[in-house]
This record gives C-alpha cells, sequence and structure tokens, in this order.
C-alpha cells in the first residue's frame, strides 16, 4: 500500500542522476504511480543543491558517483538545505562500509540499480514514510559499523518503546511493529518516533545500531 503524502498530495521527488536513459527510465517507472511526482532532475550535486530548495523535494534519490563529487557526502549538504528531507542513495554496487557511510551521514536507504523499478518504487515509499532501506544482505554489517553508542542511552524508555526499540533491532518496519504490539499504525510510528528522539538517532537505523549494541 502506497504510504501516505503530506497533506494529500503526491509524494515530491527528485532524481539526481548523470546518465540519461537511466535518469529517464527512472522518472517513467515513478510516474506512472499516481502518489509519485518527480518534479526536479539534476545530473550534478551542484544542480541538485541549487535545485532543492526552490523545488522543496519530500524524497532525494541520489547517484552515489556524480560528475562533481560523492552523492553521500552531498547528503549533509542536503539535509543542510532541507533538514526533513529524505536521501535514497543509488549505486551501481553496494557494501556494509558503503551502506553504513549512507547511514552515518543521515541518508534513508542505499539502494542498487540492477533491483527492479518496482522494488525502487516501494524504496521511495518507504522512505518517505519514515523508514530506512538498505538491502538485507548489507543491513547485519552496517548495524556492526554503526554500534557503539554510549552507554545507558534508553535509560528513560517505557516498556513499550523498549519493546519497539527490540523490534527495530530485528529489523522489523513500522508497519510490522504496529501489527506486533496490537496498536495502531499512528500509535506505532508514534512509538518509533519517541524511541527515535529518545536515543538521538537521525533515523530508524540509528535506533537499530543501538538495539544490536544492547
Amino acid at each position: 500500500m502506497p504510504a501516505p503524502a503530506p497533506h494529500g498530495r503526491p509524494l515530491r521527488i527528485m532524481l539526481v542522476e548523470d546518465h540519461d536513459m537511466v535518469a529517464e527510465a527512472i522518472c517513467l517507472a515513478l510516474e506512472r504511480s499516481s502518489d509519485l511526482q518527480v518534479v526536479a532532475r539534476a545530473a550534478s550535486v551542484a544542480s541538485a543543491l541549487a535545485d532543492a530548495k526552490r523545488c522543496e523535494p519530500d524524497v532525494v534519490l541520489m547517484d552515489r558517483r556524480l560528475p562533481d563529487g560523492d552523492g553521500i557526502t552531498a547528503i549533509a549538504d542536503l539535509l543542510a538545505l532541507l533538514p526533513n528531507v529524505r536521501v535514497l542513495v543509488l549505486a551501481g554496487e553496494g557494501s556494509g562500509s558503503v551502506a553504513a557511510r549512507v547511514a552515518a551521514a543521515g541518508g534513508a536507504g542505499l539502494i542498487l540499480k540492477a533491483r527492479g523499478l518496482r522494488e525502487l518504487e516501494e524504496a521511495v515509499r518507504r522512505v518517505a514514510a519514515g523508514e530506512v532501506v538498505f538491502n538485507q544482505d548489507l543491513l547485519g554489517d552496517v548495524l556492526d559499523r554503526l554500534a557503539g553508542r554510549a552507554p545507558g542511552l534508553g535509560t528513560n524508555l517505557t516498556p513499550r518503546e523498549r519493546e519497539a526499540l527490540h523490534l527495530l533491532g530485528e529489523g522489523r518496519t513500522t508497519a510490522e511493529i504496529s501489527a506486533e504490539l496490537g496498536v495502531a499504525l499512528n500509535t506505532g510510528r508514534n512509538h518509533v518516533q519517541r524511541v527515535l528522539e529518545k536515543l538521538g538517532a537521525r533515523s530508524q537505523l540509528g535506533a537499530r545500531s543501538s538495539a544490536a549494541s544492547g
């Protein structure tokens, strides 16, 4: 089921990709869904930063390798301009170290270009809904690399929030956490959000790191 867009409008997407054929295929795939709208295309880090404030996207699909820089490094600059934007990195190949860099920079996930376009559409919806998206075979390595938070974090969590954190540590989605806890989806999202705030985590993956190291 598509994630609810802000104020009921389509999710606004900026695509940052320097290969025209790849960009065109992605745009066509995304815009065939009524809940997704590509509001801008850029072919470099500089043009993405120039357009981001004007277009105010909900999600930025950022190619990892661009003519003028590293898409992962650009995440911090995008978040400085638009603190609530979700950045999903596109890569030709992935590794635990690359995925950990994305997470540490505040990115919402990493998806490989070899994956199908349908999977890309779903990844966009998931990150817009506040989830993180990493290939399952990379997630364990990412958690290992991000583990090591200061002792004592999370001691102010309620019992229900601790349950939510445990489920995050198992890699559950917000919808799965809500079902496991027997609460409405909005209530489950609120539990997850409070966990993130209390842990100082920038994303659900940061909270998962705390669960894995606790």
